[in-house]
C-alpha cells in the first residue's frame, strides 16, 4: 500500500516537473519568435546559428523563416536523439517547432521600431532570454549548438569556440546579403543575445563557492553563520609545504554577499587564504537569502 502511494507521488511530480519544462521551452520559444519577427527580420538584422541561416535564406528565397527554422535544424535534432539523449531531442524538437510557428503566426504584425540600434538591443535582450530560458528546461533552439556539442568530444575546442566560429561565418555572410552595417548591427545584437542567455540561466544573484584556509577557521566560521547567515562545511586538509593539518572552511554565497564576506575573514584573519569560484547552478541544502549583518 505504501510503495503504492508512493508510486502515485512520484508519478504526479514527474508529471508536474515535465509539464513546467514544457511550458518554459514554449515560453522561451515565443520569445525568440518575438524578438526575431518584431524586431531582428524586418530590420535584416540576423542571429547567430542555423538561426542566422534561415533568416538568409527566407530574405533570399522569399519563403517563411518558419520553414527553414524547422528544416534546417531537423537533421541536426535527428544527430541529437542518437548521440546526446532522447530528453535533449524531444526538447528541442518542441521549442523548435513552437519558434518556427510563432515566426509564421508573427509575420504580419509590424515590427515596432525602424531603429537599428533599438531593434538589435532589443532584439538581442528578447531572444536571449528566450533561448536562456529554453536552455535552462534543458533544451536547445539551434543545431549549432548539437554540432559543438559532438565535436568537442573529439577535438580540443570548447561548445563556445566552435560556436563561435560557426557564427563568425554566418554573421560575416550577412554583410555580403544585407550590407555591412547590417552585419556589425547582426553582431551587436549577438553580443547582447549571448549576454541575456547568461543572466538566464545564471540568474542576477550569481553564486559563488568559497574556500577559506586561516589560523582562526572556528573563528571565522561562527561568524559566517551568525552574520551572513550561511551554512559553513569544514573540510579537513594538510598544508603542502609544513604538513601540517589545516581546517579549511568552505560555503555558498551569492554574489551581494562577496564583499560582505571577504570584509569579515579580513577583520578576523587578514592574513587567511581566499579562494572564490563561479556556480552555476545551486540546489539543496540550507542555501537561501537571509538577512546580512
Amino acid at each position: 500500500m505504501v510503495g503504492t502511494v508512493i508510486g502515485a507521488t512520484h508519478k504526479k511530480t514527474k508529471k508536474r516537473r515535465i509539464l513546467t519544462r514544457a511550458f518554459i521551452i514554449l515560453v522561451g520559444a515565443l520569445l525568440v519568435s518575438v524578438g526575431l519577427e518584431i524586431f531582428l527580420v524586418p530590420n535584416n538584422i540576423i542571429d547567430g546559428g542555423v538561426t542566422g541561416l534561415s533568416i538568409m535564406l527566407s530574405h533570399l528565397t522569399g519563403l517563411k523563416l518558419g520553414l527553414f527554422l524547422f528544416l534546417l535544424n531537423l537533421p541536426f535534432l535527428i544527430i541529437g536523439y542518437k548521440q546526446i539523449g532522447k530528453t535533449f531531442a524531444v526538447s528541442t524538437l518542441f521549442g523548435v517547432a513552437v519558434m518556427s510557428v510563432g515566426t509564421s503566426l508573427l509575420l504580419p504584425v509590424p515590427s515596432l521600431t525602424h531603429d537599428l540600434l533599438l531593434s538589435a538591443v532589443f532584439g538581442g535582450i528578447i531572444v536571449g532570454i528566450g533561448v536562456g530560458l529554453v536552455i535552462r528546461a534543458g533544451g536547445s533552439l539551434d543545431g549549432t549548438e548539437i554540432v559543438a556539442i559532438l565535436l568537442t568530444k573529439k577535438s580540443p575546442f570548447s561548445v563556445g569556440e566552435v560556436v563561435m566560429f560557426f557564427n563568425i561565418f554566418i554573421l560575416g555572410s550577412a554583410g555580403f546579403i544585407f550590407g555591412w552595417d547590417r552585419a556589425m548591427y547582426s553582431l551587436i545584437a549577438y553580443y547582447i543575445a549571448y549576454k541575456m542567455i547568461d543572466l538566464t540561466m545564471v540568474g542576477l544573484e550569481q553564486s559563488r563557492s568559497v574556500y577559506i584556509i586561516s589560523d582562526s577557521p572556528d573563528e571565522i566560521g561562527d561568524a559566517l553563520g551568525a552574520r551572513l547567515g550561511r551554512g559553513i562545511t569544514y573540510l579537513n586538509g594538510e598544508g603542502g609545504y609544513s604538513g601540517e593539518d589545516k581546517k579549511v572552511i568552505f560555503c555558498v554565497i551569492t554574489r551581494l554577499e562577496e564583499a560582505k564576506l571577504k570584509s569579515i575573514v579580513e577583520e578576523i584573519d587578514p592574513t587567511a587564504f581566499l579562494a572564490i569560484g563561479h556556480i552555476h547552478d545551486v540546489s539543496g541544502g540550507r542555501f537561501k537569502k537571509k538577512n546580512i549583518h
